[in-house]
């Protein structure tokens, strides 16, 4: 795998300090031996709250995979790359050559299609101006594309947020899991994303979920993470999963970290509001996960089997295929 293609479903890189970051990782991916394509829409910002239109977004990812690239890397999160579902034809997809798909945060409108519609793989990781520096997710992302089975969380992570243009990770915060139902290793096919994003395909024409999980021969792990949902929002958005049938083949969740990690909302944080919300299926649940908008995080395979455990208090996430 040498070829990346880089493309901007959601924003582009054109202010700072992303378009710097995303410069240098341009370096790092040259000297790591890899070839890479710069999809049109990367650098501009002709959208709204995005790079361009969505009809033009579409094409570029559908240009990305029709390419001879190994790889479709994103550049960025974002808020409305939901909108550029409606001009993808997955089926015209099927009889393509499957590439590894690169992303998190509102990337999972791509990540959660491409398991559900065309059972595909794809990398819940780090957007490409993160390559500026190759460690953590980076690196372990790499890893993955190597073919590593065992993914360790990590001791600490960053709690606050740094202004440089191109920090380091500053370990402010000592993790420690914890977890509701859990006495064993649990196995099943993961499945998630960022919460915000999954909430607002569910129901939709998009979204394939039910069927999914009910046609799957293996049970469900849902990897979930939310953005910018207060303990009220996540109880709501859990309700309309439950209620379109997303949750009726599930073996265990896994829970990372908010952006507004630690806020508490009518004496609910994020863990309350999960257990009440998903007690009822008699699961585990293991709790301040090393992924989502706090990093350090760790890669995660979507659509992969994979067993789930807690190991000397790290999340340990071990690939069975």
């Amino acid at each position: 795998m040498k070829k990346i293609y880089l493309i901007a479903p959601s924003f582009g890189c054109t202010t700072s300090p992303y378009k710097e970051r995303l410069d240098k990782a341009l370096k790092t991916l040259k000297k790591l031996g890899f070839e890479y394509i710069i999809g049109k829409n990367v650098y501009l910002n002709n959208g709204i709250a995005s790079s361009n239109t969505p009809e033009l977004r579409a094409i570029e990812f559908i240009n990305a995979y029709k390419s001879d690239a190994d790889i479709i890397w994103s550049v960025g999160g974002g808020e409305v790359m939901c909108e550029i579902l409606e001009y993808i034809n997955f089926d015209e997809l099927k009889n393509i050559k499957p590439k590894w798909f690169i992303g998190y945060s509102d990337n999972t409108n791509l990540i959660l299609p491409l398991a559900t519609k065309l059972n595909l793989e794809s990398i819940y990781g780090p957007c490409a101006p993160s390559l500026y520096i190759n460690e953590y997710e980076v690196k372990e992302t790499f890893e993955i594309l190597k073919g590593k089975k065992i993914f360790k969380g990590y001791k600490s992570f960053q709690l606050s947020k740094d202004d440089e243009i191109y920090p380091k990770y500053h370990l402010d915060k000592r993790n420690k899991l914890s977890a509701y139902n859990y006495d064993k290793p649990f196995e099943g096919k993961l499945l998630g994303g960022c919460l915000d994003c999954l909430v607002t395909l569910s129901g939709t024409k998009f979204d394939n979920v039910a069927e999914f999980t009910k046609n799957s021969k293996e049970k469900i792990i849902f990897f979930l993470e939310a953005c910018e949902m207060n303990p009220m929002d996540i109880m709501r958005g859990l309700f309309q999963l439950k209620n379109t049938g997303w949750f009726n083949n599930v073996s265990g969740f896994i829970i990372g970290r908010s952006m507004f990690y630690g806020m508490e909302q009518f004496g609910m944080y994020d863990k309350d509001a999960y257990i009440e919300s998903l007690k009822y299926l008699n699961v585990p649940m293991i709790f301040n996960c090393d992924f989502g908008h706090l990093g350090p995080t760790i890669p995660i395979r979507s659509n992969a089997y994979a067993k789930i455990s807690i190991e000397n208090n790290l999340l340990k996430i071990e690939y069975n295929e």
